[in-house]
């Protein structure tokens, strides 16, 4: 029988199933070939012609031992040389710290004599006034002048930083920065103005954080610390003035330089309290050394004819 030939039926192929992957096409290609194609011909030449790997002849194996030894010998010789040293170092640094604290010790008892002799000059030059012009004229001149202790009503100002200032905004001591310089502390310049403010408005005795001033005294700044006669002062600054109570106060408050101090707060955050006080107490100067001025002698002539 016959008919048309039949075609043979087309089988499909059975389709392969993707890899999870096959988007990562690139990192894929990374990962299954990740030395270069260059590097691994270039090791399989040197594979084929000997090359590479250990030394194969007698000498270059000597040599590579010789050089073996040569590394060791230095890395020996450097840890023993280490270890003799260590003694020597750590006795140079102890001489060096028993140095320190004796010149410490010495610098100690070295202001210990001078706080002794300024006591001392201290006490000649109170009995010198004394015996100069009598008792009452000798107290006059010695609270004047700053060299006797003195006490009795006044005022109690007490100048601080800006509290941003105290905390550095973020923790630091702001007086190991530069980021607060002309704002939120306080400067010489300032207890300067206000050291001269009380003066004007009547004050008899001033004293700055217990240190008395004179005529002779300065107030100036190394730095960010304010030094009064030298001495550094830490805040708050607690300035202590002996006077007529309220109306120093008062007098002070109104005076430009309280006005300035007032700008202080207003425009930089800076921190003052004044109050009057009943009873204060301020020592007397560590000295009061004259070196230029002297006492005149002149005596004026009275009932001339």
């Amino acid at each position: 029988m016959c008919g048309m030939p039949q075609q043979p039926p087309v089988r499909s192929s059975p389709t392969r199933p993707q890899r999870p992957d096959a988007s990562m096409s690139l990192i894929t290609n990374v990962m299954d070939h990740s030395l270069d194609d260059g590097y691994a011909e270039a090791a399989a030449r040197k594979k084929s012609l000997g090359e590479g790997g250990l030394p194969k002849t007698l000498r270059a194996k000597l040599g590579l031992a010789a050089g073996l030894v040569l590394a060791a010998l230095v890395v020996t010789v450097g840890a023993a040389q280490t270890r003799a040293a260590a003694p020597v170092v750590a006795k140079e640094r102890q001489e060096l710290i028993d140095r320190v604290d004796s010149e410490t010790a010495s610098a100690d008892k070295l202001e210990s004599t001078v706080d002794k002799l300024r006591d001392d000059v201290s006490a000649r030059q109170r009995a010198a006034l004394r015996s100069s012009g009598g008792s009452a004229k000798a107290d006059l001149v010695g609270v004047l002048s700053g060299a006797t202790a003195v006490h009795g009503p006044g005022v109690k100002l007490v100048v601080d930083d800006a509290k941003e200032a105290s905390t550095g905004g973020d923790g630091t001591n702001p007086r190991e920065t530069s980021g607060f310089s002309d704002t939120g502390r306080v400067r010489d310049r300032d207890m300067q103005r206000v050291v001269n403010g009380l003066w004007a408005s009547g004050a008899e005795a001033v004293s700055i954080n217990g240190q008395r001033l004179t005529a002779l005294s300065a107030i100036r700044a190394a730095g960010d610390a304010i030094l009064v006669d030298n001495r550094p002062l830490v805040p708050p600054y607690t300035v202590l003035a002996v006077g007529d109570g309220q109306r120093l106060s008062t007098r002070f408050q109104n005076s430009a330089d309280g006005l300035y101090l007032h700008a202080l707060e207003q425009n930089f955050g800076i921190r003052a309290t004044i109050s009057a006080q009943g009873d204060l107490r301020l020592p007397a100067a560590p000295s009061v050394i004259v070196r230029t001025a002297q006492p005149s002698t002149e005596k004026t002539e009275k009932g001339t004819s």
